[in-house]
């Protein structure tokens, strides 16, 4: 099955000041992904690892200092202008703050058909119409709604709206930013629910983004796990909650709580330590190792490559003993 997305060596920087000084803060480097049709990428990794840069890149919203972004084999980056124009409606981007992404002086209806106008300008009003009062009865809201301002709506709503709102265009690729991450855990599972849904019905790919390592796992294909903007790992979702192989990996699993006292007093992996590094200065050799509970020499003198392990691809030196 051919990749719908494909990316191969993406690099994004940005120009900062620090200590008095210009710099360059490396925020994604030679970052390589594939995601086929109808398939769900997880991408995982702490605040600052670059997750949200990947995203915006992806959509153009961030540009990239180097590397290829195809969909279907037509490179994203290369576009300007009309092309880019006609493409948005094949990708489209659901927000981590649904209400932020919403205007505040318009009404959700007029914040619905904005998208429509713009990339479907052949569809007459009756069209448009038609849309809206079916996406928005799809992720379960009313037509009252349509007349409301998004002050008017909890949270869960908001990011029903920005749901409905991605699909409008009929995509082929949503990217998922962080979408659960400002909803309690009620409302979380309505969402999770919801998304799993419409890929099912739709045929939808996903990009989905999240701390919540769980939703992950109920909702992606694969995952993709990144620490200081660089892949450590990336395999198949069961393979990857189940054996993984790189110990930043296994550090994330282990974050994550367990309702049974029994089982959360016998953790599988060694914890977390320390602080992320500053991407301005990152570590020599492999970013993690700082951190790393199997940190060896070679760790500080050699960066790691991304190499096929089991059933995924990982960067770390002593993968196999993992």
């Amino acid at each position: 099955m051919s990749a719908l997305l494909d990316v191969r060596n993406v690099s994004v920087s940005f120009a900062v000041r620090h200590a008095g000084r210009s710099a360059r803060l490396q925020a994604l480097h030679r970052i390589d992904l594939s995601l086929g049709p109808a398939e769900t990428l997880g991408i995982v990794g702490e605040s600052g690892s670059g997750k949200s840069t990947l995203a915006r890149t992806l959509l153009r919203l961030t540009p990239a200092d180097s590397g290829e972004v195809r969909l279907d084999g037509m490179d994203l980056l290369a576009l300007r202008g009309a092309e880019l124009q006609r493409v948005r409606t094949r990708l489209q981007m659901i927000f981590q703050d649904g209400i932020a992404a919403l205007d505040p002086r318009q009404r959700i209806g007029a914040a619905l058909e904005e998208p429509l106008l713009a990339l479907r300008p052949e569809w007459a009003a009756a069209q448009r119409r038609e849309r809206v009062l079916a996406l928005l009865a799809r992720v379960g809201l009313e037509p009252q709604h349509l007349q409301r301002y998004p002050h008017e709506f909890s949270g869960g709503q908001a990011q029903r709206i920005g749901i409905a709102r991605a699909l409008l265009v009929q995509p082929e690729l949503v990217v998922c930013d962080e979408p659960l991450s400002s909803l309690d855990v009620s409302i979380k599972a309505q969402i999770t629910e919801l998304l799993l849904e419409l890929k099912r019905e739709l045929r939808l790919s996903l990009i989905f983004i999240a701390h919540d390592l769980p939703a992950v796992q109920q909702l992606s294909d694969r995952v993709l796990v990144l620490y200081l903007g660089r892949v450590m790992e990336s395999a198949p979702c069961d393979a990857l909650f189940r054996r993984p192989r790189h110990p930043y990996t296994r550090a994330l699993l282990q974050a994550v709580p367990v309702p049974d006292p029994r089982v959360a007093r016998t953790p599988r992996f060694a914890p977390l330590r320390g602080d992320l590094p500053s991407a301005l200065s990152p570590p020599s050799g492999c970013v993690f190792r700082t951190r790393c509970p199997l940190a060896i020499e070679r760790c500080a003198r050699e960066v790691p490559a991304l190499r096929p392990v089991g059933d995924g691809v990982v960067a770390c030196h002593r993968a196999e003993e993992l």
